[in-house]
């Protein structure tokens, strides 16, 4: 009987712009399957449309955006009248989903009734200074992740957790954190989730795994992303089954 399955992209689907060889046809074969095939992301840079546009171009995916879920949809469905106007620390793919739920967004940091941080590769101490200033002034800290690191094809680089660190230590105040393993995007996810099992794929003991963990769901471990040894995994997050790389997926789940 086919279930859900709950994906990663980044060090699952592919690297930046390099396909991981194999597992689109693995998810084409999974979805022609029945199988219901949600991709949540914890990357915050690109908007659900922008995401399904790189699945495709990068390793030729072609997905419905709505199957899409990032985790700064994840921070937006945190916000109420009060957070407007949200002082964007992050890329335009945040920007966009923050203001889709009509939610305003200011420069001003002493406007700023909100402060949200995905990754954002331009942060210097400028953005740094401006985060301080709305978050010394009250507003409210959310985080779309705090993942410190982000896979790419020549190893890991730094991710939005780094830039969520330095604000914290900074204000000496801890964000909400929205994106996976947390519970805004668990209710994301459930909320377009259909009946049945559930299986969730990632790279990423803290994240992914975690998720699978806190959802009662089975968890997959691939090995081409952040974690290459699953003895390093905690025991609390210890994955169902370990595969090679998603090109795996059809000959496990089918």
């Amino acid at each position: 009987m086919p279930g859900s399955l709950v994906s990663d992209l980044d060090g699952v689907l592919y690297l930046g712009g390099e396909a991981i060889p194999g597992a689109a046809a693995a998810f084409r074969s999974i979805m022609d399957a029945g199988w219901q095939v949600l991709f949540a992301t914890n990357n915050s840079t690109r908007t659900p449309e922008k995401v399904a546009e790189h699945m495709e171009t990068a390793a030729g995916l072609v997905v419905d955006p709505a199957a899409v879920i990032t985790s700064g949809m994840a921070a937006a469905s945190l916000l109420c009248p009060e957070d407007s106007p949200a002082l964007i620390v992050g890329e335009i793919g945040l920007r966009e989903v923050v203001e889709r739920t009509g939610c305003a967004t200011t420069e001003d940091p002493r406007e700023a009734r909100s402060v949200i941080v995905g990754l954002d590769r331009t942060f210097d101490y400028e953005t740094l200074a401006r985060a301080f200033t709305a978050l010394d002034g009250g507003a409210r800290f959310i985080a779309s992740n705090t993942d410190v690191t982000f896979p790419t094809p020549s190893g890991p680089v730094p991710g939005a957790g780094a830039s969520v660190a330095a604000i914290a230590a900074a204000t000496g105040r801890s964000p909400e954190v929205a994106g996976k393993p947390h519970s805004a995007m668990q209710d994301v996810l459930c909320s377009r989730l259909g009946p049945g099992a559930v299986w969730v794929v990632g790279d990423r003991a803290e994240t992914d795994l975690a998720l699978g963990t806190a959802m009662g769901w089975q968890r997959i471990l691939v090995l081409t992303g952040i974690v290459s040894d699953p003895r390093l995994v905690p025991a609390e997050h210890r994955p169902d089954h370990v595969i090679d790389s998603a090109a795996d997926l059809a000959r496990l789940l089918l």
